[in-house]
């Protein structure tokens, strides 16, 4: 009897816990990315291409220091804005980059790429303020503003077969007394779409003419196709010291980190005790040994990143090469980052696609839908991965293509 009671009360008691919770976490969406992922748990052939990683495992060099790090027992509070040494690690990687010298006093450690954005979002948004973003966008962007009871405001890229285009003036004309911040991802994840550098000057210039901050996502910045230069364009190209600027970046992508969860927040040294306060109030800071790591990866790490790029353009130029010949898809080839977003000709919501794919198939992909409403009638393939996969990723997707 007792067992058939709490059986029929079960679902009162869920609502009974729900209830009278924050809006902020009870009305996050969930990723499109994890329930593709969900559907195909039980599925042992799949090729995931779902996530943006690579398959390589982090180099033994980085792990090494890691390894020394707790043996020499690093294992208490440290630096809430990280050790010194990684923060001079992070300078000089930038020096090297842009040719100019960086401050240390910049540059804040954060537990990913992911708390950084938080941060930055949390010194600048109030409860009904804005964030402009342009669309199709890694959804973590959004759903940071919402959580911080702030609001999104989804600005679509155009899209043509000769490349996704940001319209400047669409950009501005959405920017109301609301707005605190443009939030720009260049190169753009899931699009690969770059900001050219005089769409950056433009940017800026607006920003500075209006007062409004820019969070500047520059994770894929290394991974740029274009032969005018090695790295995508970039605000670090033009930018004053103490331009309103929050820079965010990632130790996950270059040096195949992405469980260590080690990133970092490039900003004016003014807000330094502000953001310092925000990292002690969430994370206390990044633990030791993971800095050490991150130290030698910045240091060492460059032929790894090398390595890390020729792979993700090998990728790009077989999927560009085995698409080529058909019509029924629709795509423009990313100009960075490593992801090759595309759809089939007529279909406007691509997550029944992404669906079909796993069952007949057996390839894994992210939905459109999960990077924003105008990303719906494409899907999301990530192509830094081993040769062997991407070859049987597209023997699969191309066959399955012939049959439609």
């Amino acid at each position: 009897m007792a067992s058939s009671h709490s059986s029929d009360t079960a679902p009162d008691l869920g609502r009974d816990l729900l209830a009278n919770l924050s809006h902020e976490a009870t009305k996050t969406p969930p990723s499109g990315i994890v329930d593709i992922r969900s559907y195909a748990a039980d599925r042992q052939d799949v090729v995931p291409l779902w996530v943006g990683e690579g398959c390589m495992p982090t180099p033994d060099f980085i792990c090494e220091a890691a390894n020394q790090s707790l043996k020499a027992g690093e294992t208490f509070y440290t630096h809430q804005c990280g050790i010194p040494e990684l923060r001079e690690a992070i300078a000089r990687y930038h020096e090297r980059l842009y040719g100019r010298p960086f401050s240390t006093e910049r540059f804040f450690v954060t537990g990913s790429g992911m708390q950084a954005i938080q941060i930055a979002v949390r010194i600048l948004a109030s409860p009904g303020d804005e964030i402009v973003v342009p669309t199709p966008a890694w959804p973590n962007l959004a759903a940071a503003v919402q959580v911080a009871s702030a609001r999104p405001v989804e600005v679509p890229l155009d899209f043509s077969p000769e490349g996704w285009h940001l319209d400047l003036d669409k950009l501005f004309a959405a920017c109301t007394e609301r707005t605190k911040a443009l939030f720009i991802n260049s190169p753009s994840n899931p699009t690969g779409w770059v900001a050219s550098s005089d769409q950056i000057k433009a940017i800026l210039d607006f920003a500075r003419e209006r007062d409004l901050w820019i969070i500047a996502d520059e994770i894929y910045t290394r991974c740029y196709y274009g032969e005018d230069r090695a790295t995508a364009p970039s605000f670090y190209d033009i930018c004053e010291e103490n331009d309103k600027i929050f820079f965010v970046n990632s130790m996950s992508k270059n040096w195949a980190m992405t469980g260590w969860r080690v990133g970092w927040l490039s900003a004016p040294p003014a807000l330094g005790d502000i953001i310092s306060n925000l990292i002690q109030y969430s994370t206390s800071g990044v633990a030791p040994f993971m800095q050490r790591a991150a130290v030698v990866a910045l240091n060492n790490g460059e032929l790894f990143i090398t390595e890390q790029i020729e792979r993700a353009r090998e990728g790009r130029t077989k999927l560009l090469t085995a698409f080529a010949g058909h019509n029924s898809l629709k795509y423009a080839p990313p100009m960075g980052s490593f992801y090759f977003f595309f759809g089939l000709d007529g279909v406007t919501d691509a997550l029944p696609v992404t669906r079909k794919l796993v069952d007949e198939a057996g390839v894994g992909l992210a939905p459109g839908f999960a990077f924003g409403q105008s990303g719906s009638a494409f899907m999301r393939l990530c192509f830094a991965t081993n040769p062997d996969q991407m070859d049987k990723a597209i023997d699969r997707l191309t066959h399955w293509l012939i049959r439609q």
